[in-house]
């Protein structure tokens, strides 16, 4: 992290002069990269407003200051460009702040799932200890991390929790956040999940970000947790016990994360900043207007919004 953020200091200070010289000192890999990359932004479709999610159940009430891409889109954001590999569980879609593109060394973004497990009761969300739930949930990555050591990965530790979680009962929304460490990566993972609860399974949102991108997505938090909401027929108090089936499972259980095992996805949130370098060859600000300024009709950035984040490119230079 920190030989990157060397790399973008020195290179935004040269950028102006770089551009010119350097789109032709390009060596025949890096220019097709960057063909490649251009072809691979301008495909995605970002979108606001009402987006019905593809599965029927629920409803995205995306404001101006976020978009939403599509499942097959963020399959594209997920492996062409952080390195996923293929194959992976399907999303209903991803969510990124409005002026900010998934190759933006700043760039964080929210998985869209859902896990039909049935409904699951909330009986016992004030009974929870979260403090020997932690404890328990340390070990557990312990003995996971030992084994993906074992197969040649990173290991993995949880330090502890970035927000404790919360439950509200009015509108069956649990959101926590946790610390995560990989291997020997100077800034960790942070691991910010939201699930709202309905009448056959839960939403899972989960945000893909560092530590160091807390206190933003603190402050985005109020705004994500109005995003998503069920339709009428598939919300909580939609429920009945009649005909529904119950969830095996609570509010503890999600929490553990030992229900709703989704995406590899945590271990990702870095791996994009391996190509980065190459962006910055030729400023990251021309080319970041270059690639997702185009006027799209569903287009949720206006060019005002474009300009501002290419004059923040060039000014706030992450350390």
């Amino acid at each position: 992290m920190k030989y990157f953020g060397v790399i973008f200091t020195l290179m935004m200070l040269f950028s102006n002069q770089l551009m010119a010289e350097n789109e032709e000192n390009l060596t025949a890999e890096q220019a097709q990269y960057i063909a490649e990359a251009n072809k691979i932004l301008d495909s995605l479709n970002p979108q606001h407003g009402e987006i019905k999610l593809p599965n029927g159940v629920a409803t995205l009430h995306v404001p101006e200051n976020f978009y939403y891409l599509s499942p097959e889109d963020t399959e594209t954001v997920l492996v062409k460009i952080w390195g996923n590999p293929p194959g992976g569980e399907k999303t209903l879609g991803m969510l990124f702040p409005t002026g900010v593109t998934p190759y933006d060394n700043t760039a964080w973004g929210v998985t869209v799932e859902y896990v039909e497990d049935g409904y699951v009761s909330d009986e016992d969300a004030d009974k929870i200890n979260y403090n020997e739930l932690l404890s328990d949930m340390k070990q557990s990555t312990a003995n996971a991390s030992a084994e993906r050591v074992k197969q040649g990965y990173d290991a993995i530790s949880l330090i502890g929790w970035a927000a404790k979680p919360y439950y509200d009962k009015k509108t069956h929304k649990l959101h926590w956040a946790k610390e995560i460490k990989f291997g020997t990566q100077e800034i960790n993972t942070l691991n910010y999940n939201i699930r709202v609860l309905g009448r056959k399974g839960v939403l899972v949102l989960n945000f893909i970000a560092g530590m160091d991108q807390l206190d933003m997505i603190n402050s985005e938090i109020d705004t994500v947790l109005k995003i998503a909401d069920f339709n009428e027929g598939s919300r909580y108090a939609d429920f009945n016990p009649d005909i529904d089936t119950v969830a095996a499972y609570g509010i503890g259980a999600l929490v553990a994360g030992k229900v709703a095992a989704k995406v590899g996805i945590l271990a990702t949130v870095l791996l994009f900043l391996k190509k980065v370098w190459i962006f910055l060859l030729i400023g990251a600000g021309a080319f970041v207007k270059k690639l997702f300024g185009r006027e799209k009709k569903d287009e949720i950035a206006e060019e005002t919004v474009v300009n501002e984040h290419i004059e923040k490119d060039d000014t706030e230079i992450k350390q």
